[in-house]
Order: structure tokens, then sequence, then C-alpha cells
């Protein structure tokens, strides 16, 4: 068995080459024929599919074949942000990575261990085999962050001949993920009519500062959202008699991400003080709310080069209102589990284009009904509004399994390896383990991870010390199917 420093330079080592290779969402073509060529290369049977998820089997120590399969599962794509005046252009460059004696993190991007480091570590663990092991499958799959793409098209005979899956993309070390809650990919559209300008300045509105974060992991923490924050202002600024003609709106970085900033840019032939005495009362009343969770907002307004056309003013005003409308954060606490966040939703991200201005809607739930419910809604409140509503395929929630051998094995393997219990949990955010449970109902699934922390967000760092540790639990767990000890 390796030393602890082995394992950790080995998986780091691998983790090192998938940061040198741009892989946001949608965008996979390269890190998909990278790893179809490694697993190749490491003696695996390799497949590559029409959308590029890569499936790569090992073979069983000789003697071992009859042992259940057991899938190893992670998604390859990462959420690309970057802090607020770095130049990175995810589709072209390559994550830098920075390394201290406790984390590892990245220069003023996202780090991508979310869910590069699972990827890793299912690498490693093709490598490092324990022995014996049974029959052993690799699925890395592409788009989990913004459509679970490669899940929802992943085909079923991949997960038939399987009794268990560890999926490789939790955040927490020392928490066993039994649940997970479903989702709703929702957009609503607005065409734009467009207006000479007219009289007055210009001005750029910049709502940030806020922590943002994963719409699923942080939404129970109250922080607070930009992009609503940027339609209330809007907003408070007509009812204050202050006419505002919108030439742009954007926010966020990721449907699955709460929006840290927001900017508008607008012309208005009223006077400065009278703007910012809006913005100071806005600003105040957020705080009231908000302020023991989201201290450090800022509101910025700077003069820009007027624009040649503002948008109709019904167009503007009935994007803000449907933003403001539409219920953003925890919408309800589980009953069952204290603590955990049932149903929530998301405004994630917002843009203007030449004849139209979008933004992107999450509902997320463990209760199917409730994301439903949300669905119909919507789509109410879009067409009210005169948006068209665009509702993607839902993802269904996975329900824990009271009788899962694979999450007792994994529980008493962590507990003999550390000596104190694992921590057994659903979480609120969405695993593509939803999807795998619903191509095939009989399969055996738990979620475990590293220990990562603020993921999709310039600040995302891996604490080191929790590699080496999980290389254990996952060889121990593999070695104990192959003997029957589960």
């Amino acid at each position: 068995m390796l030393r602890d420093e082995e394992i950790l330079e080995s998986v780091l080592s691998e983790f090192e080459k998938l940061a040198a290779i741009p892989r946001p969402s949608g965008e996979e073509r390269a890190v998909s024929d990278y790893l179809r060529g490694t697993f190749s290369r490491l003696g695996c049977t390799v497949v590559q599919d029409d959308v590029y998820n890569v499936i790569a089997d090992l073979a069983a120590t000789p003697g071992y074949e009859r042992v259940p399969r057991t899938i190893l599962q992670g998604h390859m794509d990462m959420v690309c942000v970057a802090d607020e005046g770095v130049v990175y252009d995810p589709r072209r460059d390559p994550i830098r990575l920075v390394r201290t004696e406790k984390y590892l993190a990245a220069d003023g991007t996202s780090l991508g261990a979310d869910d590069g480091i699972g990827v890793a570590e299912i690498l490693h663990l093709v490598q490092h085999a324990p022995e014996p092991h049974g029959p052993l499958r690799a699925i890395i799959t592409v788009d989990e962050e913004t459509g679970m793409t490669g899940a929802r098209r992943l085909d079923a005979k991949y997960l038939a001949d399987a009794a268990f899956c560890l999926n490789c993309d939790s955040e927490e070390d020392d928490l066993l993920t039994v649940g997970s809650a479903g989702g709703l990919d929702m957009e609503y559209r607005r065409l734009l009519h467009w207006r000479p300008a007219g009289n007055g300045s210009a001005w750029k509105l910049t709502v940030g500062g806020l922590k943002g974060g994963h719409s699923g992991e942080r939404i129970g923490d109250g922080r607070g959202n930009a992009i609503q924050i940027l339609a209330q202002i809007l907003f408070s600024m007509g009812q204050e008699g202050i006419p505002v003609a919108a030439a742009s709106l954007e926010g966020g970085t990721a449907r699955n991400a709460i929006p840290a900033t927001a900017a508008a840019i607008f012309v208005s032939n009223v006077e400065e003080e009278k703007i910012r005495q809006v913005m100071v009362g806005q600003k105040q009343r957020f705080l009231s709310a908000y302020g023991s969770v989201d201290p450090k907002i800022t509101l910025q307004l700077v003069p820009v080069a007027k624009p040649e056309q503002v948008m109709a003013a019904e167009d503007a005003a009935a994007l803000m209102e449907l933003i403001l409308v539409l219920h953003s954060g925890v919408y309800a606490m589980s009953p069952h589990l204290p603590g955990l966040v049932e149903t929530s939703a998301n405004l994630g991200l917002l843009q203007t284009e030449e004849d139209e201005a979008w933004f992107t809607y999450y509902p997320r739930s463990s209760v199917d009904e409730k994301l439903r419910w949300f669905q119909n809604t919507g789509r109410f409140f879009g067409e009210k509004f005169g948006c068209s509503v665009r509702i993607g395929e839902p993802m269904p929630a996975w329900q824990e399994r009271p009788d899962s051998p694979l999450a007792e094995l994994a529980a008493r393997v962590f507990q003999e390896q550390r000596g104190q219990k694992m921590r057994v949990a659903a979480i609120h955010a969405g695993l593509e383990a939803s999807f795998l449970v619903k191509k095939n109902p009989a399969i055996d699934v738990v979620s475990v991870g590293v220990t990562t922390l603020d993921i999709h967000s310039p600040r995302e760092r891996l604490l080191l010390s929790t590699v080496a540790p999980q290389i254990r639990l996952l060889s121990e767990i593999l070695r104990r199917i192959a003997i029957g000890d589960f």
C-alpha cells in the first residue's frame, strides 16, 4: 500500500493534467478524448459515446470475475468563473494551480475540483486498484453542471450489469450522501423593442461584494441574490419617480450558482444625487435583512458612454417585475431531516442580447410534486409578464434507500479507519445518482468525496489532508465487495 504522501502526489498529478485542459460545461471534447486515451493506456476497455461520456471497464482480479460489478462515477466538466479583473477564457486557458501546505486552489479562477478531483481519484484507483477487486467500471460524464446531459443520455446498458455505484462528487470527506434533490431547469426570454436613448446621462450600476456560491449547498445560508437586488433597485427608482431606460442587464456566472454580481447600463435625465439616494436606501434595506450573512455588498455607480438605443419601458419593466415576483432562496425546510433544505429556487443568470433578454431559474426539491408546482406557477408567471418559458426535463430526486448494503459498508469502513462515525445524510444539491438510479432502480448508490470549499467561485479550494483518507476508504470498500464482506 502506498504511503499517504505518495497517494496525494499521485492524485494531484492526475488532477494537474485535467486542470491543463479547458473543460467548461458543453466544451468537453478535448478532455473526453484525453480520458479515453488515458483509460485505454491503463489497460481498460473504453467506450466514448455520442455525447462524449467515457465508459472504461477494468477487469477483475483473476478469480474474482463473478463479483458484482462496481461503478466509479464522476463528471469531467467544471464551472468556470474568475475574479473581477482576471483575464480568463474558459474555452482556451488552463487553470493555474496554487498549492499551499493546507490547500490546493487556483490563481483568480475556480479550481474545478468539482469534479476534477473525483475524476483524478478514479484514475488513481484504476492504476492502484486494491487486491483483490471485482469488475470495475469508470463512468465519467459530461455537462453535469449545466444540464446533466451526460447522465441523462447515458445508455442504461452501462448500469444494467452493475450492483454498486460509488459517486465521487461530494464535498465533505466525512459525509456519506445517500440522497439528493431533484431540479428543474427553466429559462425566461423576453423579446426586446428598442428606441433611441434620448436625453440624459448613461450610467453603469453594479451590485457586487456578495458571497454567491453553489445554489444547492449554500442556499440555506440565506445569501443575497445580486440579480434580484439589481431588479429591486431599478424598480425602486421607478417608484421614486426616477425615469430609467435600461440598455443592458446582466448578472451571474452559472444557473446553479447564487449570483454574486449583477449590472445594468441605463440612461436617466435625473441628477446623480437622486439616483444615489435610492441606492443608499436599498443598501440599508438589504443589510437589515441580509447583513449578518452577506455584509460586504457593494453598489457602484459610474458614468459610461451613452448607448444609441435603450429598451422599451414596458420590456424592461416586465423583466424586472418578473424577477421580483419569482421566489428565490429557501422555499421549505425538510419536515423529516432537521436542518435540510427541502425546496428552493435560484435566479442564476441574466443576459441581454440583440433581440431579447433572458434569465435562468432553477428550482430544487426532494419532493417531485413541489417541482411540478414550480413548473406550473413558473409558466403562469412567465406568460403574465409576456415572456416565453423554456422548461427542461425535470431531474428526479434521489430518494434514500434505507436498506443499502453499500451505505452500511462505507460507514463501517470509515469508522474502522478513522475511529469516528461517518455522517450519513441526504443533500439539497443535485447529483447524477438520481439519473443512474432512474435507469437501474436496483443499483445501490452512495456519494463520497474529499473536502472542497467555496466551489463554483474563485475562492474554491481543496483540503489536501482529505485526499489520501478518501482513497483508502474507496480502496477498502472495493476490496470488501470483492471478498463478499458487505
